[in-house]
């Protein structure tokens, strides 16, 4: 039975050229909307990507992929433009350094008219998501008005800041467009290290954050810390912590916050969007987590399916 399309997700979809320690580059599919779209519809939720993707035979291994993970195409005909590229150096500790190649690519061939009208034909809709390089100040033209349409349509819109500083050149810009991005998002994702590349106001990530959420209309804010665990703000007052106990043997982090968010998209929907009391979005932030841990545990993106994750969760209790 075909799953009824609840989340269209809107940015790049790219290949990830990952430097081993010889200096060889690997191609991975990768990208953060990229990633979203596939670990969404692996914990079961039905997703629509909305950007097109090229006919080049990345594009075609990175349609592939989606579809095989079960995530919908709006544009599902190839176009001559080419596939986006990073190179990804990892750091010692498995972190990603990036470098984005992306003139002229496929990802970034839309319209604010493009979006709006592949979610005009999704009838079952609740969230739309973007972030990322989608925040790019120089395709403003094109998300913003979408997100402002989505919004006003009833939409939940989810927005992951996922910075990349050192790939563009205006700082002050680029930090101006992804706060007005985020200005719209009833959910928002954002790392410490993201705020303090926002320079929101507060001594401690948890007081940005808590800034962050009076700032902005947001419901729900998503804090992550990496190995330190992670945060659940709600507009109503309801705080939420939680980080592993269990020693984990990680392959790298690639992927891992795109699961965070697939995870706590996925249990939002489970638990209709029940946001009021501690113990509930506990839940969510226990699914979440989970997601996240698995993802580490595996070289590049590999997202959980929902019973992974809820077995995960319900074996390593976290840290409250």
């Amino acid at each position: 039975m075909t799953k009824p399309l609840r989340v269209a997700l809107a940015g790049e979809a790219l290949i990830d050229l990952i430097a081993n320690q010889n200096g060889k580059l690997t191609p991975c599919l990768g990208g953060a909307v990229f990633n979203l779209a596939r670990a969404l519809s692996r914990q079961g939720v039905g997703s629509i990507y909305l950007n097109p993707l090229s006919s080049d035979r990345f594009g075609r291994q990175l349609a592939q992929q989606l579809l095989e993970d079960g995530v919908h195409l709006a544009q599902p005909i190839p176009i001559q433009e080419v596939t986006s590229l990073a190179v990804v150096n990892l750091t010692e500790k498995g972190h990603p350094d990036y470098a984005f190649y992306r003139e002229g690519v496929a990802d970034r061939a839309i319209t604010s008219e493009l979006l709006v009208n592949a979610c005009r034909d999704v009838r079952s809709l609740e969230l739309v998501c973007t972030g990322a390089l989608a925040l790019d100040p120089r395709d403003q033209q094109h998300y913003l008005p979408w997100l402002k349409s989505q919004k006003a349509a009833g939409h939940w819109v989810v927005v992951d800041a996922n910075l990349r500083p050192s790939v563009m050149s205006d700082m002050t810009t680029y930090r101006n467009n992804i706060l007005e991005a985020l200005l719209l998002a009833d959910i928002i994702k954002v790392s410490d290290e993201d705020l303090a590349h926002l320079q929101i106001p507060g001594n401690t990530p948890i007081e940005c954050a808590q800034h962050l959420l009076r700032l902005s209309r947001a419901k729900l804010i998503a804090l992550t810390l990496g190995a330190n665990g992670a945060w659940l703000l709600t507009n109503s007052g309801v705080a939420c912590f939680g980080q592993e106990t269990v020693q984990m043997n990680i392959a790298d982090t690639v992927g891992a916050g795109d699961s965070f968010l697939a995870g706590l998209l996925a249990a939002l929907l489970i638990q209709k969007f029940d946001i009021a009391e501690q113990p509930a979005v506990q839940r969510l932030l226990r699914h979440a987590i989970a997601s996240a841990s698995l993802c580490v545990q595996e070289h590049g993106c590999v997202p959980p399916s929902w019973d992974q994750a809820q077995a995960w969760a319900t074996q390593h209790p976290l840290i409250i």
